[in-house]
């Protein structure tokens, strides 16, 4: 029983330790964790976001600034550092976790009301279980060209063996929880810094700086500076809280924000940049076929080949287990009565269907790149509208009523909040009047404009902005909790 402010909650469901009874299996999902239990710190953030983005998957997205958008080494360099420093989002997106002890839509409640929140969750839960498709995708692509590699040409039959062993694997490290990820990813950090090390050792005799030197225009500029943002800083906005809830609320928020954004930021800006110079390496003409994890190996030798291939599949594995252990939770802000193990194995057999049509369908690059470009449209205005509702409220949350969906201070009417509502629509609205996601869609300013891409500013500021002005005299009228630890 927890001991709010006036008031004293007994919540949905009976208090669960970190595991489960076996002591194997994570039995906590979007529950309160209460504050004896909170055993997580800063560093251990740290490790885990440098062990999810030591990952083959940001050097693909950085032979894409020279191999699809036609930038030079220097201007690839430029964006891939500035569009990083927006990891700082994904810190700030981690305070409010630690301050309430439940996941980022849990806490989206507050904003959204319990009903209201359904709507952002649900578009949480496609995006999750998309870079899950992409993942699984990735690693049987992976396997194949081992297969191949060794001689066996992939049938269909061991394709869709590929598709079912993958989804079973990476179903098991989201399963058993939150402290068995944070151990793993922190551990697997130091092999992918020694494959990173290889790898930039390799590409340094065959970089070429001068490859586009005249560059790209600023519409591409743009469009790529939105790519390195929506994969990165932004993207992770929705995950944060899901790993910072373990933290003690009164651990430093500067420590919380700095640990998040550099374990993240550094591996993603030093792999980006490795992928652009490896860009620079090949012959324009063939620099297409590198954005892939497959395509990177035109620039290896043959030593290196196996050694890359089996780290990548580690790598792949792991950033899938951050995005599973996400959807799951979110998930249960749409379902409360689905345990958390219920919401793994859903997710296993969704993102596992269409990881195989993406697979057998033969347009897996596109359907990447439409997909990362879009997430955009609801996440930049969803991130706004997120902490700007934790500024408003002082930094705190009654994290009992975040657990009530059927009344308590965040129901109010009829369980939305419409300012949130509106907010996002605005939002969403405002990123697609600039967005460019060439071929399917490209927005009228874009196409006015040297096929520039704004949509993450039109996200944050419109969906920031209008939420501001609608809510914050209500908001600032609410009452305000601060949960006094139960031991």
């Amino acid at each position: 029983m927890a001991v709010l402010g006036k008031t004293t909650v007994q919540p949905d469901r009976p208090s669960v330790g970190p595991r489960g009874p076996g002591g194997l299996i994570e039995a906590r999902g979007i529950e309160l964790v209460p504050e004896h239990e909170r055993w997580g710190s800063p560093s251990r953030l740290f490790g885990m976001w440098a062990g999810t983005c030591w990952n083959v998957e940001f050097v693909v997205y950085g032979t894409l600034a020279v191999a699809i958008f036609g930038l030079s080494f220097a201007q690839a360099v430029a964006i891939i550092l500035v569009g990083n420093c927006f990891y700082v989002l994904t810190g700030l997106a981690s305070l409010p976790g630690a301050e309430a002890g439940t996941t980022a839509f849990g806490v989206s409640r507050a904003a959204f009301g319990p009903r209201g929140n359904r709507a952002p969750s649900f578009f949480n839960w496609v995006t999750q279980v998309g870079f899950e498709i992409e993942g699984i995708a990735l690693i049987v692509l992976v396997a194949v060209a081992m297969f191949a590699k060794g001689g066996v040409q992939a049938s269909t039959v061991l394709k869709v063996v590929l598709v079912i062993a993958a989804v079973a694997v990476q179903a098991l490290l989201p399963l058993v929880g939150h402290r068995a990820m944070l151990k793993v990813l922190h551990w697997l950090a130091y092999p992918f810094i020694a494959l990173f090390v290889i790898m930039a050792v390799i590409t340094a005799g065959k970089v070429n700086l001068h490859a586009a030197p005249h560059g790209a225009g600023w519409g591409s500029l743009m469009v790529f500076l939105a790519l390195v943002i929506s994969v990165g800083g932004l993207g992770w906005t929705e995950n944060a809280s899901d790993y910072s809830r373990y933290l003690p609320a009164a651990t430093s928020k500067k420590r919380i924000v700095a640990a998040v954004a550099l374990g993240a930021a550094i591996p993603s800006a030093l792999l980006e940049v490795l992928g652009a110079a490896v860009a620079t390496a090949v012959a324009p003409a063939h620099a297409g076929g590198l954005a892939s994890v497959t395509g990177l190996v035109a620039v290896f030798p043959a030593w290196f080949i196996w050694p890359y291939f089996l780290m990548a599949l580690l790598q792949l594995f792991a950033i899938n287990s951050v995005d599973l252990y996400s959807s799951g939770v979110t998930l249960q802000s749409l379902w409360s009565r689905l345990r958390r193990w219920h919401c793994v194995l859903i997710d296993t057999v969704v993102a596992g269907g269409f990881a195989a049509y993406a697979v057998f369908s033969g347009r897996f690059s596109q359907l990447l790149a439409d997909f990362i470009l879009f997430i955009i449209v609801w996440l930049a205005p969803w991130f706004a509208i997120y902490f700007i509702d934790y500024l408003l409220r002082g930094r705190r949350y009654d994290p009992a009523a975040l657990m009530d969906e059927k009344g308590g201070l965040y129901f109010r009417r009829s369980g939305v909040h419409w300012p949130a509502v509106v907010a996002q629509a605005v939002g969403m609205l405002a990123a697609m009047a600039w967005l460019n996601a060439y071929s399917p869609y490209v927005s009228w300013l874009s196409s006015h404009v040297d096929g520039s891409d704004f949509s993450v500013f039109m996200g944050l500021v419109f969906g920031g902005g209008t939420y501001f002005l609608l809510a914050r005299k209500g908001i600032r009228q609410e009452p305000a909790y601060r949960p006094v630890p139960a031991y």
